[in-house]
């Protein structure tokens, strides 16, 4: 048998849980292949097998371990189950499965592909116009049952939680992962160890978005990777953090570091909770090279691939409330950091231009910042000056007006 321990992750961690077990027990797994999905306090990641043979798992979905458990066992002497004659019986068979009539299954466009349901009730379901996730099903497997959505009909207007009954006392007990008591930890601690205080402004997105409408398509076809709102937000943070270094810094004890680069990190919200990769030296690079970052990055999240090096080290923060539809709020700091900004919801607005009044798409800025570090006067400064750069795109190549840069002004 051979060991597969918990692997050292940092120097700081020295716990992690198990989420999954992506082999079962007495299942052959091959050298290097995954067997479990591990998270600690940073981030989640993946054990391979080290040798081929039968997997013995040792610990359940949900434990915590400490770094160089036994996490499972392989018994490398097993010999490996002959699958061929197995795999070669479904293909055999499937032409005639495919010639055979299918009679138990309706496609009915009102209910979505991942919701299962009879062909009464898929009927019923499209001409009642009634939405299918509200009903809760109780054939087998998940599958929704005429009975369910008649039930459904006949109480219009409600809506159980979780599949549960109407008018349910029930109460759920579920334990923190330890992402979570990350986050809960690391948000408390912002709280209690910093001056936090919130500046707001409000910058009008007309130039970014006429400027995304003229060059998104060849953007893509260029550069293979759309034209977003990050990236322009990423690049004025940069130019800012430049002019108003104290935003950029964080406090060391009695010392202040200072950083003459921009890492910025992005709040990525994921099914586990938040993560804040990070994007490395944004002053650095292009457009295009930001934007695939943040794609590389948000699909690392997705898919809990995100490695504790990426999500350590950045200088400033972003965040967008915007997707969720949020329209105003006041982010907490990422700590060490001094400083971070909240993208809003784009929405149309009256607004007072020359006298006239004009429908705009605007958006409200957030930056809450350590006032400890940060004064008002740099907070506010910083912000008018990413409200500038946003407004007037072309501000973005050089930090200043190309005119003014002609004439050296």
């Amino acid at each position: 048998m051979i060991d597969i321990k918990v692997p050292t992750i940092g120097e700081s961690i020295s716990e992690v849980t198990l989420l999954k077990w992506t082999k079962q027990e007495g299942e052959w797994v091959d050298r290097d292949e995954v067997i479990a999905e591990l998270e600690s306090e940073k981030a989640t990641f993946e054990v391979n097998a080290e040798k081929a043979g039968v997997l013995k798992p040792m610990a359940k979905e949900g434990d915590t371990l400490n770094i160089g458990d036994v996490l499972a066992q392989i018994d490398e002497t097993a010999e490996k189950p002959a699958v061929a004659a197995v795999a070669a019986a479904p293909k055999a068979a499937a032409p005639a499965a495919a010639a055979a009539p299918v009679t138990n299954q309706a496609a009915v466009t009102s209910v979505p592909n991942d919701i299962k349901a009879t062909p009464v009730a898929s009927a019923i379901i499209a001409d009642k116009k009634v939405d299918a996730s509200s009903i809760k099903p109780s054939g087998t497997g998940g599958k929704i049952l005429k009975q369910d959505v008649l039930e459904a009909l006949s109480h219009p207007g409600k809506k159980a939680f979780s599949g549960n009954e109407l008018f349910s006392r029930n109460v759920r007990q579920e334990k923190m992962s330890s992402l979570r008591r990350t986050i809960s930890r690391r948000l408390v601690e912002a709280k209690n160890t910093t001056a936090m205080l919130t500046t707001f402004n409000e910058v009008d997105m007309s130039a970014i978005m006429e400027v995304r409408k003229k060059n998104k398509d060849k953007f893509k076809e260029t550069h293979g990777v759309n034209l977003g709102f990050m990236s322009f937000f990423s690049k004025a943070c940069a130019i800012a953090l430049s002019e108003w270094p104290s935003v950029n810094a964080y406090i060391d004890g009695d010392q202040i570091i200072y950083h003459d680069y921009a890492d910025i990190s992005i709040a990525v919200s994921t099914p586990r909770g938040l993560t804040v990769p990070v994007m490395r030296n944004v002053e650095s690079k292009s457009m295009a090279e930001i934007e695939k970052n943040v794609v590389e990055l948000a699909v690392k999240a997705r898919d809990s691939k995100l490695t504790a090096e990426d999500l350590q080290g950045g200088t400033f923060t972003i965040t967008n409330g915007g997707v969720f539809g949020s329209l105003m709020s006041t982010p907490i700091i990422n700590i060490p950091q001094s400083a971070i900004l909240g993208m809003h919801k784009i929405q149309d607005r009256p607004m007072a231009v020359n006298g006239q009044v004009v429908i705009l798409p605007m958006m409200y800025l957030a930056l809450s910042y350590d006032h400890r570090i940060v004064d008002g006067r740099e907070s506010v400064s910083f912000l008018v000056r990413v409200k500038e750069l946003l407004e007037n795109p072309e501000l973005l190549l050089l930090g200043k007006d190309p005119v003014l840069s002609l004439l050296e002004l």
